[in-house]
C-alpha cells in the first residue's frame, strides 16, 4: 500500500511495483490511508510524511498502535531528527526523495523477509552462518565462533531485525538499557568488535550496514 498525496509518486511506484509482480493499493491522505491500511491489511505500507491532513508521524504512531507490518518511510524530509524519530515510531526503513526505484526494491525485499511468527525457530541461518537461540551459539561453516554476552546479544538483536534500520538509541536500549542511550561512540566500539568477529572484511562490511548518522542495518544477503 503506497500512502502518498503526490499523484505522479503514487504512479510510479504503481507501476514499479506492479512490474515486479507487487499488487498495488494506494490513498492520498491520512485518514483515507488508515482506513484503507484497515480494511486491506497489506503486507508492507510506503508512507509519506508529507501528507495534506496529518502529519506522517502522527499516521505512522496510529498505524503502529494495531499494525504490525513494515512500514517505508519515503519522503522529502531529509534531515536526521526527521529519520531518527519515524525509525524510533515504528518504521521499518526510510528512503529520501527522489529515491532510486532499484533501492526501494531491495528495501522491500528485505522488509519482506521478516515473517510474523519466526521467533518459535530456535535457528537463524544466514550465508555461513547459524545462531541457535537455544543453546545461544553462533557458527560460522560449522565452526564455533567465540562472542561474548554482548555481542551475542547485538548479532540476535540484529538477526531478528533483518533489513530493518535500528537507530543508535534503539541498540543502546535494547542491549544496555536507558542509562545508556546516549553512548553512541560506546555502541561503535562494540560494532567494530562484532564485524571483526563475523565479517569477511571489517572494513567493508557485508552484513552490519551503517546507516550514516542514524544507525545500523542487518542484511543477511546482498540485493
Amino acid at each position: 500500500m503506497v500512502i502518498d498525496d503526490e499523484r505522479q509518486i503514487r504512479k510510479l511506484l504503481e507501476i514499479t511495483l506492479q512490474s515486479n509482480g507487487y499488487a498495488v493499493s494506494e490513498a492520498a491522505t491520512s485518514k483515507d490511508g488508515l482506513v484503507a491500511a484497515a480494511s486491506q491489511s497489506p503486507d508492507l505500507i510506503i508512507l509519506d510524511l508529507g501528507l495534506p491532513d496529518e502529519n506522517g508521524h502522527y499516521t505512522l504512531k496510529k498505524l503502529r498502535e494495531w499494525c504490525s507490518k513494515p512500514v517505508i518511510i519515503l519522503s522529502i524530509q531529509s534531515n536526521e531528527q526527521n529519520i531518527v524519530s519515524a525509525l524510533d515510531s515504528g518504521a521499518n526503513d526510510y528512503l529520501v526523495k527522489p529515491f532510486r526505484t532499484g533501492e526501494l526494491l531491495a528495501r522491500i525485499r528485505s522488509a519482506l523477509r521478516a515473517v510474523p511468527g519466526e521467533e518459535s525457530n530456535p535457528n537463524i541461518r544466514f550465508h555461513a552462518f547459524s545462531i541457535d537461540l537455544a543453546t545461544r551459539t553462533v557458527k560460522k561453516n560449522n565452526e564455533n565462533i567465540k562472542l561474548t554476552v554482548t555481542q551475542y546479544e547485538l548479532l540476535t538483536l540484529f538477526a531478528k531485525n533483518e533489513g530493518k534500520v535500528l537507530t543508535h538509541h534503539y541498540i543502546l536500549h535494547q542491549v544496555w538499557g536507558n542509562d545508556y542511550i546516549n553512548q553512541v561512540q560506546y555502541l561503535r566500539v562494540f560494532i567494530g568488535q562484532l564485524r571483526k568477529k563475523i565479517e569477511n572484511d571489517p572494513n567493508r562490511p557485508e552484513y552490519i550496514l551503517t546507516e550514516s548518522g542514524v544507525g545500523y542495518r542487518f542484511v543477511s544477503s546482498q540485493n
